[in-house]
């Protein structure tokens, strides 16, 4: 590894609390099993009548466990619950890890976990789920990938596929076998703050990118035994990037709101990725939005949850596609539907949900939905048919089998051979917008002048979803990378660089100057444009959060102004979620999209010296002002400042 990468590698303080002791309470892999000659516990039957055996010995108590899955957090106090009340599953929210926050603390609490889990009358093993959203993010040292946006615009099936297999070894390594994994929304607003976690604006464009699900499952029933493969989950089903923009949940402006439109065209749009995810890929589970669908063709103006919708999560999803997997429920989701809580989760049982995120409601979750089906409101047909598709998913994992973590893989994570799949991915990534005069490549031996607030910041680059749920700034306690700065030092070392973040140093004598600006970290709601501010404290460590907007900051259009007039060729780099309009009157030779790329930023100094061509073209319509979204390719009156699909290409040096 080169002298320029830093190895960030303290966790950050104060993120959660210490799962104290679990290390201590592993029992063999050979423990002793629930009557070893009953037929589920035989791995040469077939699961089906593994499942049915199963099912056959299992009470109502036993049966809703299954269908419930809390977070690590609550547990962790809440000693002996997953014993007691048999859960079936256990997750991890953004941030909520294990203290420290190594591959061996994470494998010791899963193991813990599952310790509990093989603790009842049938031992059952539970399956621990997160969120690798861009790469193992929760996980100090792990590989951290571009963004999906950033993954559309390298049109590279082939490389998301890879992408997400290192994803799935990194995870696996760590004892987990589930990841709430790939984000199939197809973006139509970037005023959306989840849009990054998007493939693109075009079903198309996403559908083809849904390789994803065999870089995480395989391609084969089979291939989820192994070491480096886990259960992939297709979200957010379906329609959240497509939300009407003022009807979010809340002070949301977008996030969780409402998708108006007819049957036909949210077919066309919003469930065609789902389609290939199913069909194609035989994903393994399916996550639902909290966003609402509002059917324009029957006139009724009826918004209906998603997480409530029988039509699409039974009918269409289950009986019409085909699905066999899991229906999983998001993060306290159906606390979002009318009524009572017994209501909620009567509508959503029925509706079509099987396992229910309950982060620290998990206790009332059973007691309700146990006092719901002895009154006749869930048919035990329900039940059953949701505990057999998740027994199926337990069975097909090999967990009844080999329920602890398979440790093997620990080694590789934040490996050489790993990282260089994520460089390959940032290059790709990159979408030349303007190269005037040909300025890119740039010579490797130049005077280059670097600024921005962007150029030397690991958290910047990563977004959210990098070790906390919101992101944040900053290179103290973050993952361990090299940022754009480091990289332009390392792909050229023969060029003498001059780094100022303002761009106030002297920049006489300068050949070129490369400005790095774009967003702060964000995620889910506070990343909405027009959405509530995160209620940041000082306390927490982090920096105060910025209004999100689709025009660069007016400290970083100060930094470009500046810099550009004072240096005869200048390039800027926007390292953002979505567009940002960029003001190129004052001097602006070359323009760069670089999305959000992760930990790997001399994959961006890879294209800007020519050791890779600029390939990428743009997954997102850019606009020429921010009062043009949404705007999408096809629209009428279609005028951006960069169309859908457009990047110019570079030679390699």
């Amino acid at each position: 590894m080169s002298s320029g990468k830093r190895h960030r590698l303290r966790a950050r303080l104060g993120i959660v609390a210490p799962l104290a002791g679990f290390a201590l309470v592993l029992a063999p892999l050979g423990a002793a099993r629930a009557d070893s000659g009953a037929p589920y516990l035989d791995p040469d039957r077939p699961v089906r009548a593994r499942v049915a055996d199963l099912l056959g010995r299992m009470t109502l108590a036993e049966k809703i466990g299954q269908m419930t899955q809390g977070e690590r957090a609550p547990l962790t106090t809440d000693t002996g619950a997953v014993t007691e009340l048999g859960l079936g599953s256990v997750l991890s929210g953004g941030g909520s890890v294990p203290t420290p926050n190594t591959p061996q603390a994470w494998a010791d609490m899963v193991d813990g976990f599952q310790k509990e889990a093989l603790a009842t009358r049938l031992k059952i093993p539970m399956i621990y789920g997160v969120d690798s959203v861009h790469g193992n993010g929760n996980l100090l040292g792990a590989t951290i990938f571009p963004h999906n946006i950033g993954l559309g615009a390298s049109r590279d099936p082939a490389l998301v596929r890879q992408a997400a297999q290192v994803t799935a070894a990194e995870t696996r390594a760590t004892g987990v076998p589930w990841v709430f994994a790939p984000c199939l929304c197809v973006t139509r607003d970037s005023r959306w703050g989840r849009g990054y976690e998007s493939f693109g604006e075009t079903p198309e464009l996403v559908t083809a990118m849904t390789t994803a699900i065999d870089g995480f499952q395989g391609t084969r029933t089979a291939d989820l035994k192994q070491a480096d493969r886990v259960l992939a989950t297709a979200k957010h089903f379906a329609g959240d990037g497509d939300t009407v923009y003022g009807t979010g949940s809340g002070e949301y402006p977008i996030d969780q709101g409402v998708t108006r439109t007819s049957r036909a065209r949210f077919a066309q749009i919003d469930l065609a990725p789902f389609v290939s995810a199913v069909k194609q890929r035989d994903v393994g589970s399916v996550m639902p939005s909290y966003s609402s669908v509002d059917w324009t063709d029957d006139g009724l103006g009826n918004p209906v949850k998603m997480h409530a919708h029988q039509e699409l999560l039974t009918g269409w999803l289950k009986q019409k596609t085909g699905f066999d997997g899991f229906v999983i429920s998001d993060y306290n989701a159906i606390d979002q539907l009318p009524g009572t809580f017994a209501e909620q989760v009567t509508a959503s049982v029925n509706a079509g949900v099987d396992m229910f995120m309950e982060p620290s409601r998990y206790r009332e979750f059973v007691t309700t939905l146990t006092a719901e089906v002895e009154a006749g409101r869930v048919k035990r047909s329900r039940i059953d048919d949701a505990v057999s598709r998740i027994l199926t998913k337990k069975f097909e994992l090999g967990l009844f089998e080999n329920p602890y973590a398979d440790r093997s893989g620990i080694a590789d994570i934040g490996s050489a051979q790993h990282r260089a799949v994520a460089r390959r991915a940032v290059a790709q990534s990159q979408v030349l917008l303007k190269n005037s005069g040909n300025l890119l490549p740039l010579k490797k031996n130049a005077k280059v002048y670097v600024a921005g607030r962007n150029a030397d910041d690991i958290g910047n680059q990563a977004g959210g979803w990098t070790l906390t749920w919101q992101g944040f700034s900053g290179n103290e306690n973050q993952q361990p990378g090299t940022t754009v700065l480091e990289g332009i030092r390392e792909v050229a070392p023969k060029a003498e660089v001059t780094y100022s973040e303002d761009g106030t140093a002297p920049a006489a004598g300068s050949d070129v100057a490369v400005v790095v600006v774009g967003e702060t970290p964000y995620a889910e709601g506070y990343g909405d444009v027009g959405g509530p501010e995160w209620p940041w404290d000082p306390a927490d460590g982090g920096v105060p959060r910025e209004e999100k907007s689709l025009a660069l900051q007016p400290g970083d259009q100060a930094t470009v102004d500046r810099v550009c007039a004072a240096v005869g060729k200048c390039v800027v780099l926007v390292v953002s979620g979505r567009p940002q309009v960029v003001s190129t009157s004052s001097g602006v030779d070359a323009l760069v999209a670089s999305w959000l790329p992760g930990t790997e930023g001399a994959g961006v100094a890879d294209v800007l010296f020519g050791k890779r061509a600029f390939t990428g073209k743009l997954p997102v319509t850019w606009p020429a002002t921010a009062a043009q979204e949404p705007i999408n390719v096809g629209d009428k009156d279609y005028r951006p400042a960069y169309p859908y699909g457009y990047g110019l290409t570079t030679r390699t040096s």
